[in-house]
C-alpha cells in the first residue's frame, strides 16, 4: 500500500476508476479550483472494474430530457476529446462508432412508450427515428421481425466509443496537474461533533486522512463506503454477461445495438460480435464474485439472437464475461452530489450500467459542485440524495 504524501486534503475522492478520474480531472480542469486532491484506489490494475469490464456503449435513447443531455454531452466530449484537453498533441482522437441502438417493440404499449421517448429525445435535438416493422426491414433485412411492431433507432452520436482513451488520460493528466493518487483502502469514515460533516477517512494503511469534501466513486463498494459515513444508499453488486462471437455467415453491413423484447442485446464489435443480459435471477451479488453461469449462453443468449437474425444460428463463442452493475435498486439511476445532512459528502454512485457513457458530464457536475457549491452547466439536482431519503424514484424508463 501507499501512503498519501499530506495528512490533510482539500478533496479526497475515494475510487479512481472512471467516475472518479472524471472527477479528479475535471476539478484541475476548471480554473477556480486550486485545492489539493487524493484519489484512493484499492486496485490499481482495475481489473475487476466496471470501467474495465463495460461495453462501453453511449446512447440519447433515453426517457428523461436530463439522460438525453447528459449522453450528448458525453457524444460531444468524446469527438472533441483532443480540445477538451487543452489541444495536448499527445492526446488521441478517440472513435465514437455510430451504429445506433435499436430497441424493439412487440406489443402496442412499448410501442407508444418508444413514441413518446422519441419525442423526448427529438425536443433534445437528438437524431432518433421512430420506425415501423417495414422500415425496420427496409434498412436490416436480416432481421425476423414477425413479433415485432416498431422500434427507435438513431444513428447519430450513438453507438460504441473508445472509452479507455478517456479514462487513461484522465488519470495521467490529473496526476501531471497535481492529483495524488495512491493504492490504499479507505477503511473508516469519521463525521465532526455535529455529525453534519465529514471530518477526516482512515485508511488501511493506518493514517488519518483529514478532508474538506469526501467523493464517494467506489462503484460496486459504493454502499460500503456510505456506511462507514453512517449514510445508507440503496446500491449494491449485480452481475452482467458479455459474450463475443464469430458468425459463419457474417452480416453485410453494421448491427445496431438491438434491444430485443427478451431483455437480450447484442450488435457489431469489430469483426465479431458482442451480446449481453442479466440474469434470470437478478440478485445482489459479492463485489468479488466474477463467476460466469455459461448456461445463460447456452439456454437464453443464443436462442434469443439466432432467433431474431437466422444467421447467427452458426457461430463460435470467441470469449465471455461476468462484470458488475452498481445497481441502484430504487430507480437504477445516478445517486450525484451531496448528502443532505452531511453536505461534504459527495454521491456518484449507482450509475445501473450507466456510468461510462455519463461519466464526462458528471464528473464536470460534480467538480462544479465542489468548487461552487451548485451546478452551473446541466442540473443534477434530480439525481440527488433528497430522492433517495423520500423514496422517490428517479422516472427512466429506458433502462437495460
Amino acid at each position: 500500500m501507499q501512503m498519501p504524501s499530506q495528512t490533510s486534503y482539500d478533496v479526497v475522492i475515494i475510487g479512481g476508476a472512471m467516475l472518479g478520474s472524471a472527477v479528479a480531472w475535471f476539478l484541475t480542469d476548471n480554473p477556480d479550483f486550486d485545492g489539493s486532491v487524493l484519489v484512493v484506489e484499492r486496485d490499481p490494475t482495475y481489473a475487476q472494474a466496471a470501467t474495465s469490464l463495460t461495453n462501453s456503449c453511449i446512447r440519447q435513447q433515453f426517457s428523461a430530457a436530463i439522460n438525453v443531455q447528459i449522453s450528448q454531452f458525453g457524444a460531444d466530449f468524446v469527438k472533441n476529446f483532443p480540445r477538451y484537453m487543452g489541444n495536448d498533441p499527445r492526446v488521441p482522437q478517440p472513435r465514437l462508432h455510430s451504429f445506433g441502438y435499436l430497441y424493439l417493440a412487440d406489443t402496442p404499449a412499448f410501442a407508444t412508450a418508444l413514441r413518446d421517448a422519441q419525442a423526448v429525445q427529438a425536443a433534445c435535438g437528438a437524431a432518433t427515428k421512430h420506425m415501423t416493422r417495414d422500415e425496420i426491414a427496409a434498412a436490416y433485412p436480416f432481421y425476423q421481425l414477425d413479433d415485432i411492431i416498431a422500434g427507435n433507432h438513431n444513428l447519430v452520436d450513438e453507438g460504441y466509443f473508445d472509452g479507455n482513451t478517456l479514462f487513461d488520460w484522465w488519470k495521467r493528466s490529473a496526476r501531471e496537474h497535481g492529483v495524488e493518487y495512491v493504492v490504499n483502502e479507505v477503511t473508516g469514515i469519521t463525521r465532526d461533533t455535529s455529525g453534519t460533516k465529514v471530518q477526516s477517512v482512515t485508511l488501511a494503511s493506518g493514517e488519518t486522512i483529514a478532508c474538506a469534501m469526501v467523493v464517494n466513486a467506489a462503484g460496486t463498494r459504493g454502499a460500503q463506503v456510505a456506511a462507514m459515513a453512517g449514510i445508507s444508499i440503496p446500491v449494491e453488486p449485480r452481475k452482467r454477461y458479455t459474450f463475443i462471437f464469430d458468425a459463419a455467415k457474417p452480416l453485410d453491413r453494421d448491427l445496431p445495438l438491438t434491444i430485443d423484447p427478451s431483455g437480450v442485446h447484442v450488435r457489431t464489435d469489430g469483426q465479431y460480435y458482442m451480446a449481453g443480459c442479466p440474469p434470470e435471477d437478478d440478485h445482489p451479488v459479492n463485489p468479488d464474485d466474477f463467476t460466469e453461469d455459461h448456461s445463460i449462453w447456452e439456454n437464453h443468449v443464443w436462442p434469443t439472437i439466432a432467433t431474431r437474425i437466422p444467421q447467427f444460428e452458426a457461430l463460435k463463442l470467441r470469449n465471455s464475461w461476468a462484470g458488475h452493475y452498481d445497481y441502484n435498486t430504487l430507480d437504477q439511476n445516478a445517486i450525484a452530489g451531496p448528502h443532505t445532512k452531511v453536505g461534504n459528502f459527495i454521491f456518484v454512485n449507482g450509475f445501473s450500467g450507466h456510468g461510462f457513457q455519463q461519466s464526462p458530464a458528471m464528473g464536470r457536475g460534480i467538480a462544479e459542485w465542489i468548487t461552487y457549491g451548485a451546478y452551473r452547466t446541466l442540473d443534477l439536482t434530480p439525481f440527488g440524495y433528497t430522492r433517495i431519503e423520500k423514496g422517490e424514484s428517479f422516472i427512466e424508463k429506458a433502462v437495460i
